[in-house]
């Protein structure tokens, strides 16, 4: 099992005062999970200024974190050797969408979810290839949850996906879907980022993991679009493609993108909950390189496969 204490090398995001005004967050681009300072004054303040200086140098930083207790314990500046493997594997989205400002409340599920009628995104052009039908869409759905690492097995692929640990590694769990979809299933898939920016969180009750709430400042899971053919009397027929997200770490089955943003805003687990932005990006995009508006790639799987073995025993809940 994974130890508490994870040094990684990272790229500060952002360093803010939480929205009650009593804490200091600190948000990485390779981690969606928020994280505090330490409780003792004098290591809150050496983490402080040395976060400070990486974001305003777009420095690396090798940081100690708890993930368990949300907290950056330690921070360093990483050896040559880390800048350069990090760098070899920091490959970055060419041409990314735009990111888009959202009131979540305001969505109308009616049309917001229409493909042809709101979500006119143009990486749709890049692939034709939609799935046929939400049957289809809930078998897709269906095979990847059962390659979850809190199930028994034998798993259909390698290294199994950990659904279950919905504190991080969105990014890990969406690329390796979109493997599966791509690459098993030929069908087309994107990715659909959320953003919690300025003092917003993003807010979920891990009901499907025990109910505890989890804040994260982004998340990322797999779009599909999703062809649907309604037959009215007498001669009527609509066809038309609905954007659906794939989620198992949240969800039972494919969910309407506005059902999966409106999710992220569960007001019993924060009172600002609220989602800033959402981004729609071609399925090579894994996680934000320099907050919301860029984006790194995993072409070889390589980050993506290393990330689920690491979290492959974690869990959500106490």
């Amino acid at each position: 099992m994974r130890p508490t204490k994870e040094p990684a090398i990272l790229t500060v995001a952002d360093v803010r005062e939480s929205p009650a005004g009593d804490a200091i967050e600190v948000l990485f681009n390779e981690r969606q999970q928020i994280y505090s300072l330490p409780s003792a004054v004098r290591a809150r303040e050496a983490v402080h200024g040395r976060l400070r200086e990486a974001l305003e140098r777009s420095a690396l930083v090798k940081a100690t974190l708890n993930p368990r207790r949300g907290v950056v314990e330690r921070v360093t500046e990483p050896a040559e050797r880390e800048v350069r493997e990090f760098d070899k594997l920091r490959i970055p989205l060419e041409n990314p969408e735009k990111t888009l400002r959202i009131d979540v409340a305001r969505i109308d599920p009616t049309t917001f979810n229409i493909v042809d009628y709101y979500l006119k995104v143009p990486c749709f052009k890049l692939c034709t290839k939609v799935i046929p039908s939400y049957k289809v869409a809930k078998d897709i759905f269906d095979f990847c949850a059962a390659q979850s690492c809190h199930l028994p097995g034998p798993y259909a692929i390698s290294p199994c996906i950990p659904f279950q640990y919905v504190r991080d590694g969105c990014y890990a769990r969406a690329h390796k879907m979109r493997q599966i979809i791509e690459d098993q299933y030929g069908y087309c898939t994107e990715k659909v980022f959320s953003f919690a920016l300025g003092n917003d969180t993003l807010a979920v009750r891990a009901n499907k993991w025990g109910g505890c709430c989890v804040w994260w400042w982004y998340h990322v899971a797999p779009l599909v679009r999703v062809r649907v053919r309604i037959k009215l009397p007498p001669f009527v027929n609509l066809d038309f493609q609905l954007a659906m997200v794939i989620d198992p770490s949240m969800f039972d089955k494919p969910v309407l993108l506005s059902t999966w943003l409106m999710a992220q805003e569960e007001k019993t687990c924060a009172d600002y909950a609220k989602v800033t932005m959402y981004s729609i990006q071609p399925s090579s995009a894994y996680w934000p390189s320099g907050g919301p508006s860029s984006f790194g790639t995993d072409p070889t799987y390589a980050l993506t496969n290393q990330t689920l073995l690491d979290y492959k025993n974690l869990t959500t809940c106490p």
